[in-house]
């Protein structure tokens, strides 16, 4: 169900609120080229699918028969307006969540998982980055194309990732600091050109070496950006990990990312960030 009003005929405004909600960050990084996708698709459909397609949205599911080769389209388009309800009701972080509402807000982030799943597929036979037919598509008459690659997107990304190296003293004493403390998974990759140690979590990769580490004059040695800095800092806190920045610390006047720094066993400062919503 969807929790906010939208206009009745008129699909352009609701796109325009889709925008708005988009463009306020801390979403999937092609969140809008999934708005951008949709938007093409519906602008190629004869009028009276379109308004179907928004009596699909306010809850109307007894459509025509015509509508059944399209019904994918209003499916993605009500997943999308939910997605960006999510988005804003995420926004909204308490100071001191309770147990109800770190629950709630963990069943939030699994819901935007699995509608971020779809973004960018391939949707009535066109594959995203596609130039669409020009006139107006025939919701009985839907040609199939194949996407050129798996993502369906015409650029080939050939950087995919990173992995900052520590260099430590005892790389295996580091190792099992964030095991133990972090949650961190390792691999020990001894038959390297640069023998490490590789750790990881989530979408984060470490690679420690053995050395001697020094600090340089940067006020942190990594960012870890975060959609939930409140709960990675309760989890770190609860392992004992030493907190140098508190999230009750920062200045919210003078800053809008709301941040953490914690020390690793090595000394370094790692500062958990949740990104500037402006960007």
């Amino acid at each position: 169900m969807l929790s906010k009003t939208y206009p009745k005929h008129d699909i352009n405004l609701v796109f325009d609120e889709i925008q708005r909600v988009l463009s306020s960050g801390n979403v999937a990084d092609n969140a809008m080229e999934e708005m951008s996708f949709q938007n093409r698709l519906f602008a190629a459909l004869p009028v009276e699918a379109v308004e179907y397609g928004m009596q699909f949205l306010h809850g109307e599911r007894d459509l025509p028969k015509a509508c059944d080769e399209i019904l994918p389209l209003y499916m993605r388009f009500l997943n999308l307006v939910k997605y960006t309800e999510l988005i804003e009701a995420m926004g909204n972080i308490p100071q001191n969540p309770t147990p109800e509402e770190l629950n709630a807000r963990i069943r939030m982030h699994g819901e935007l998982g699995k509608i971020e799943e779809s973004f960018c597929t391939p949707l009535l036979g066109f594959a995203y980055n596609k130039d669409l037919p020009k006139g107006k598509i025939d919701p009985e008459k839907i040609e199939s194309k194949e996407p050129d690659d798996q993502n369906g997107a015409s650029n080939l990304h050939l950087m995919n990732s990173l992995a900052p190296v520590f260099v430590c003293e005892d790389p295996y004493r580091t190792s099992a600091f964030y095991e133990d403390h972090l949650g961190f998974h390792a691999a020990h990759l001894d038959d390297e050109s640069m023998p490490h140690i590789r750790i990881s979590r989530d979408n984060i990769e470490i690679n420690l070496v053995k050395g001697t580490p020094f600090r340089s004059g940067a006020l942190y040695d990594l960012y870890i950006y975060v959609s939930e800095p409140m709960m990675l800092q309760m989890e770190l806190k609860s392992s004992g990990v030493k907190l140098i920045k508190t999230l009750e610390e920062s200045d919210a006047e003078r800053h809008i990312n709301r941040e953490f720094i914690f020390e690793d066993i090595d000394g370094r400062h790692i500062c958990v960030s949740q990104r500037d919503i402006r960007q």
